[in-house]
């Protein structure tokens, strides 16, 4: 196995006995969270659609490695003209979806204030030879079916195999005994960005309609901008809620008894809701994007419609009045978290890739340009 990637400065490297090939810059710029002027972002953009240095560059990388397949983890800078580069070679091509960077020239598909169900004009054309390069990717996998299915329709991949591999997290080398008591506060937990997408203003919403002496503790950590950190704190009922800030995960997981994931975005995947479960943690989760195929209603934790404290106070006052709901609902979290542990999504990963391989080779024109007659 060889990988590639883009940076300022070309190395080559073993990384736990994997060879890491980092290539200079293929477009105007790599570093895309850097501010750029506007017209230098335009033609990052137009770039992306198809960028021919990329595509000599990869065509040298792939014919100096042989590869059975190419695979591509996103494709900013590296460019899906490596797509391109790989078919008219012979090689196979698959590429994994970790964002909506190829439907939307923000990678978000969120627009004033609301997601997007398909893509607007604007992002119809500033993608076009994108969805036109997916064409002649052999298979695609996503870490849900909710951002396998929104590529799908809008026209991406239409010809790929497609297979969903849940994402996977680390597991913690030692799992908190949260036990919660009979009677008592329930520590209530939201860690991550601290920004309006993520909903934590529905769930300081929703603990401002429940009140100061519900018998419940906030416990936030992450940061964000200064003023809406200010309007949070404002609105969560007075010495209920504590600001950790960054915080590592085996701290903050040791401190909180449910946590609560209540994005307005329709995340592509949803790292925290995995993590909580494999800490034992149960999840209220909102029904947006990949998170209500992490969360199983009653048996690893809650849902709610996003943006409604209404619905997620109600959850929380469940869990608090229904303490062996809560115990049910952790053991659930645990055996749950195991359909994302690193060996299952190797397995599956594994399977995708010789189902790639093999289609591909059922194909008249399958072998490499330079092994055919």
């Amino acid at each position: 196995m060889r990988v590639i990637t883009v940076a300022g400065e070309e190395t080559l490297e073993a990384r736990d006995g994997v060879e890491v090939k980092t290539i200079g810059g293929l477009n105007v710029y790599w570093n895309y969270w850097t501010e750029r002027p506007t017209i230098t972002k335009l033609i990052w953009h137009a770039l992306e659609n198809f960028n021919p240095r990329a595509y000599f560059r990869m065509r040298k990388e792939i014919a100096e490695f042989r590869p059975d397949l190419v695979m591509t983890i996103s494709a900013e800078n590296v460019n899906v003209a490596t797509w391109v580069a790989a078919k008219t070679m012979g090689y196979p091509v698959a590429h994994v979806i970790h964002s909506y960077f190829l439907m939307c020239w923000r990678g978000t598909m969120f627009s004033k204030g609301r997601n997007c169900p398909t893509q607007c004009w604007q992002c119809r054309i500033a993608s076009a030879g994108k969805k036109l390069c997916s064409q002649v990717v052999d298979g695609v996998t996503s870490e849900a079916s909710h951002s396998m299915a929104k590529h799908r329709k809008n026209g991406f991949f239409r010809r790929a195999l497609g297979m969903v591999i849940p994402g996977a997290v680390e597991p913690p080398s030692v799992i908190p005994d949260n036990v919660l008591p009979d009677t008592g506060p329930v520590r209530v937990g939201f860690i991550g960005m601290i920004a309006p997408v993520k909903g934590i203003g529905t769930l300081a919403d929703a603990a401002a309609l429940l009140g100061p002496d519900a018998g419940f503790e906030y416990v936030i950590a992450g940061d964000g901008d200064s003023d809406f950190m200010a309007k949070l704190r404002a609105t969560f009922p007075s010495s209920t809620a504590t600001f950790l800030g960054w915080t590592e995960r085996d701290e903050f997981f040791r401190q909180v008894d449910v946590v609560v994931v209540p994005s307005i975005w329709e995340e592509p995947f949803g790292n925290v809701a995995v993590e909580a479960l494999s800490y034992g943690v149960p999840v209220i989760a909102a029904r947006s994007g990949a998170l209500p195929e992490i969360v199983q209603p009653d048996k690893s934790g809650l849902v709610f419609s996003p943006g409604d404290p209404h619905e997620l106070g109600a959850c929380l006052r469940r869990l608090a009045e229904d303490r062996p709901l809560f115990r049910r609902l952790q053991k659930g979290a645990l055996s749950r978290s195991r359909d994302y542990s690193p060996e299952k999504m190797a397995d599956a990963l594994d399977s995708f890739v010789k189902q790639v391989v093999d289609r591909r080779r059922q194909e008249p024109s399958s072998l490499p340009m330079d092994a055919q007659a």
